[in-house]
């Protein structure tokens, strides 16, 4: 399936065949195209819980109010992210990088990021969100559907994770096999109500 057409045809799906099992090639596959995703300064700040263990999934699935998708769909990947990965030995992100680069970038880094929890958290949202878009669509162009949540109690999946303390929870992608079709699209906000030229105007 070409990129338009996954794009075209991804929607969330609420119900999955709990009884297919997705090969580890292709888990391994979605999650390596999940690792290409662009992050702030390359620092690489998700992190892909996989969640393959049944009694976890079920206590997960009582946190997300019983939502059948979490121990449904063949795959539930939480998205999270390391807030401190800038710190975290940050010359690991450029090691391919000239010297001369890695000496404008890596000061750089902790520049834009020290003792700025604000920015910690927002680029964590947004490094997340882009690569759960990955997920997605990469699932849909390889025949799977995918449903992407935030509705469940983060305190309650931080704990059962044992997520830690400079860690945070985006949400979750569960992948899998449809068995119900969604409802058509529901309703489109037309291009002019979205797209803004250059300014808003009050």
């Amino acid at each position: 399936m070409n990129t338009f057409e996954a794009v075209k045809s991804r929607r969330a799906i609420k119900a999955f065949d709990s009884s297919h099992k997705m090969p580890d090639e292709d888990k391994n596959q979605l999650l390596s195209l999940a690792m290409l995703s662009p992050t702030a300064f390359n620092i690489q700040n998700w992190r892909y819980v996989v969640v393959s263990d049944r009694a976890l999934r079920n206590k997960i699935k009582e946190a997300a109010w019983g939502q059948p998708q979490v121990t449904d769909a063949s795959l539930l990947v939480i998205l999270c992210a390391d807030l401190m990965a800038w710190e975290k030995e940050p010359i690991r992100y450029w090691a391919n990088a000239s010297k001369d680069v890695q000496d404008f970038v890596i000061p750089a880094i902790e520049g834009y990021y020290k003792d700025k929890p604000q920015v910690q958290r927002d680029e964590a949202m947004r490094s997340c969100g882009i690569a759960a878009q990955t997920l997605m669509l990469s699932a849909k162009s390889m025949g799977y559907d995918s449903c992407p949540m935030d509705g469940f109690d983060f305190a309650a999946v931080a704990e059962l994770i044992q997520l830690p303390s400079d860690h945070v929870i985006a949400m979750f992608v569960a992948i899998g096999k449809s068995v119900k079709a969604p409802w058509p699209r529901p309703g489109q906000l037309s291009f002019s109500d979205v797209v803004i030229d250059n300014q808003f105007y009050g």
